[in-house]
């Protein structure tokens, strides 16, 4: 059957969701070979999104870029990757052996994106992933940007086990993040979550909410997080190519209170600062002003 794609903590959340026929349908989308119309669309992609978990069993998401073509399909298992994460980012090493990886190719102009896990191999100047999971997800919660590539060098990581008022103020007005999580045997998952500026909530130096709204059933993110609590969040200053990369735990509230205070959420997901990156200029890739997505739920109204 198709729902055996699923580990016991996805079928966990679907359940507790009380969408598992919809889990299993959706379950028809995930291939083991990168389908043709896919190769066009890698070739064309600026940025890809990896999740993996440290030698500590942290686990981090990082960015990478390049021109067209950095992202190639070697075969229809194999995807080659020609860049690495910017010195000082905290799987840089790690991704110089073997590793299971979760990974996002993501398309800001025309809100699509694809989701592809596998175990990578270094080679020069980059990865080769063998494939074990591809597949597309919908458009919904991806704001338009257009991107161009500057030439800069990346700034000198800054690390703290807090976040300082200005990366604070930074994730209060994000709209978009992507989350990295890892089951029992550390099979990585990346993934992106959006909405308005605001749907990510500052409660303290070490402790972030946001909503999670309605999706495809498939519960990757929170089913990971039904069997492991490590996670990793990867924001971007979008203007200038700093990226502020944090791990630490996340608990998934299931209860109605938590998300009856947050429109459109099902749920609501709490997250716990342990370790903070911050690399300026870590991208090489500055972005236009970003077109609201449409399935944007609003924020709560001020009280």
């Amino acid at each position: 059957m198709a729902v055996d794609v699923y580990h016991e903590g996805e079928r966990a959340a679907q359940r507790r969701s009380g969408l598992l026929d919809q889990g299993g349908f959706s379950a028809r989308a995930i291939q083991h070979a990168i389908p043709a119309v896919a190769r066009d669309f890698l070739a064309r992609q600026v940025m890809l999104v990896l999740g993996a978990t440290d030698a500590e069993g942290r686990v981090w998401a990082t960015l990478l870029s390049g021109p067209p073509g950095f992202l190639r399909a070697e075969d229809d298992t194999t995807l080659a990757v020609a860049a690495l994460p910017a010195p000082g980012d905290p799987l840089r090493s790690r991704l110089g052996e073997p590793a299971p990886v979760g990974m996002l190719a993501i398309e800001a102009s025309s809100r699509r994106r694809m989701r592809m896990n596998g175990r990578s191999t270094p080679v020069a100047g980059g990865l080769r992933v063998a494939l074990e999971q591809v597949y597309a997800n919908c458009p919904k919660y991806i704001q338009k940007r257009e991107p161009h590539p500057e030439q800069a060098a990346p700034g000198e990581p800054v690390t703290s086990s807090a976040l300082s008022p200005d990366q604070r103020e930074l994730l209060s007005r994000a709209d978009t993040f992507f989350v990295a999580t890892a089951d029992r045997d550390g099979d990585a998952d990346a993934s992106h979550r959006g909405g308005n500026p605001g749907f990510v909530q500052v409660l303290s130096d070490t402790t972030l909410r946001w909503p999670d709204y309605v999706g495809n059933a498939m519960f990757n993110t929170l089913g990971n997080l039904e069997v492991n609590p490590a996670a990793g969040l990867l924001f971007q200053d979008w203007a200038t190519g700093t990226t502020l990369q944090l791990t630490g735990t996340a608990r998934t509230d299931w209860g109605p209170a938590a998300a009856g205070s947050l429109p459109g959420a099902q749920r609501v997901v709490d997250f716990t600062v342990s370790a903070v990156v911050e690399i300026p200029s870590a991208s090489r890739l500055r972005w236009s002003a970003p077109a609201f997505s449409r399935f944007n739920p609003p924020l709560p109204t001020a009280s």
